[in-house]
């Protein structure tokens, strides 16, 4: 068999020539060859975590893309209160960068994602009945969009000095939430350890 010219030089007579053999090698061969170039890099891309958050737009040429090579330590920083209806953005965002890093490769021993909620942002993680009674009106609207990202491998914390001084106790938290004794330490503490602060 004849080697598979390149198109280095005179495209138009390699491309007839690359036509010409991939004619004689078998079907099998050709698509197989075809669907590696074509799938390669979305052969490592994983299954959503949270389907209902989408990913971020694609461009093609964009550059600093995630890296399944690094390992992704990431603390997103909630104190602001959250939006009257629906579920809170910043979640939503949070929810979208997970998926993200499924879709480039990243594997879920690779992602370590922690929320940090305290001051205003408290609410987001209480169940619903401690949600309405703390001013929500009505169930919590980030309850499945939390439990999806916490089956993900996603981390909650809450900040218990936010808890005490709202007369909070650990029985309101969704489940999954794990009350740390307070925002200053976990930011510290997760940033020594080398955790990149986004502040949401």
């Amino acid at each position: 068999m004849r080697p598979i010219p390149t198109l280095s030089r005179a495209p138009g007579r390699s491309v007839r020539r690359l036509s010409l053999t991939l004619r004689r090698l078998p079907l099998g061969l050709c698509l197989g060859g075809l669907l590696g170039l074509l799938g390669s890099q979305a052969a490592h891309a994983q299954r959503l975590p949270v389907p209902s958050a989408g990913l971020p737009g694609f461009i093609a040429g964009m550059k600093e893309v995630p890296d399944p090579g690094l390992d992704y330590r990431v603390l997103f920083d909630l104190q602001s209160a959250a939006p009257a209806r629906g579920p809170d953005p910043r979640l939503q965002t949070v929810a979208r960068y997970l998926n993200s890093l499924a879709e480039y490769g990243v594997p879920p021993l690779r992602r370590h994602l922690v929320v940090l909620v305290h001051g205003a942002a408290t609410p987001l993680v209480l169940n619903d009945a401690a949600y309405a009674a703390h001013g929500g009106a009505h169930a919590n609207p980030n309850t499945m969009l939390i439990a999806r990202m916490h089956a993900a491998g996603v981390q909650f914390r809450v900040c218990g000095q936010a808890m005490l001084a709202r007369h909070l106790t650990p029985a309101q938290l969704l489940p999954g939430v794990q009350m740390d004794l307070w925002a200053l330490s976990t930011l510290a503490n997760l940033q020594l350890q080398g955790y990149a602060h986004i502040d949401e």
